[in-house]
């Protein structure tokens, strides 16, 4: 095996922890496998992975040396689709997946027409409100909304969604209206998460910060649960305005502590990074920033 080849297989056996992993990735055995990573361990004089019966993991050396060998093979790698982007046009399969209220509501028109623009292209929408893993899931686009958690990812951000808390005028004229943040403490919430998460409502006026405690009476990791919930009189609710927009517009829904705004949450487009970038990856994602860029929906 050469080198820039041994190089590959020891990236793959550190990101995937396994020997196995690693050649099934390569399409290899895994005596080829081990056999690479033992002659750059000759080559080097350095022990790369330390190996058990249950895991393989990076030396410190190893560690240095696989963050040099992603560097270099992501060099050679664009390199190479340089040259092809010559010729490139999207082609393939295009994997999205994003959250299952935006999606419907705010990427189905999207989709439909970016499928217009480029109709030899697969696509594959997956809507789910579950945290995945683009990279183990194998999505090359995801669109988060809110805080990002710290990722190798690439975040491009299309724009803004504003957040309310809303309640069913039926609701407020039994329950009262909440006249400041502390009150809520008294209300029936509808908290976006789950029953185990950490449960505040972070607030702003005049450039103040505060995070509220709430007690959820139903937590659900899907907006239009909670929409239908609080719609039907059931608590008030924390969302953003895509999604109860027009219920506001109409009064179906009133916005409650006017005064005291929940911060905008950013919506990003998620994808690999320190490699060139696919053409399918590169319109898409350009067509969504051109859709949405700016916007505060």
């Amino acid at each position: 095996m050469d080198k820039l080849a041994a190089m590959n297989a020891f990236a793959k056996v550190v990101a995937s922890a396994s020997y196995a992993e690693a050649a099934r990735k390569l399409g290899i055995t895994r005596s080829a496998v081990s056999k690479a990573v033992s002659e750059l361990e000759v080559d080097l004089g350095a022990r790369l992975l330390d190996r058990t019966t249950r895991r393989v993991a990076p030396t410190e050396a190893g560690l240095a040396y696989y963050q040099r060998c992603l560097a270099i093979l992501a060099d050679v790698e664009e390199a190479e689709a340089q040259i092809a982007r010559l010729h490139d046009e999207p082609k393939g399969r295009l994997r999205v997946n994003a959250p299952m209220t935006f999606g419907i509501r705010c990427l189905s028109g999207v989709m439909a027409d970016f499928m217009t623009r480029y109709p030899d292209l697969k696509i594959e929408l997956s809507l789910s409100d579950r945290a995945t893993d683009p990279m183990e899931e194998g999505f090359d686009v995801t669109i988060r909304i809110g805080r990002l958690e710290d990722s190798s990812l690439i975040a491009r951000r299309l724009g803004t969604t504003r957040m309310a808390l809303v309640a069913a005028p039926a609701y407020l004229a039994v329950h009262g209206r909440p006249e400041a943040p502390s009150d809520l403490a008294g209300h029936r919430c509808l908290h976006y998460g789950h029953a185990t998460s950490v449960q505040k409502w972070p607030l702003s006026e005049g450039g103040r910060d505060i995070s509220v405690p709430i007690d959820a009476v139903f937590s659900s990791n899907n907006g239009d649960t909670l929409r239908d919930a609080a719609l039907r009189g059931n608590g008030i609710a924390r969302l953003p305005t895509f999604i109860v927009g027009e219920d506001i517009d109409t009064g179906r829904l009133d916005v409650v502590l006017e005064a005291w705004r929940p911060a905008d949450l950013g919506i990003h487009a998620l994808y690999a990074p320190n490699r060139y970038l696919a053409a399918k990856t590169r319109v898409f994602v350009d067509v969504l920033v051109e859709r949405f860029a700016g916007m505060r929906l």
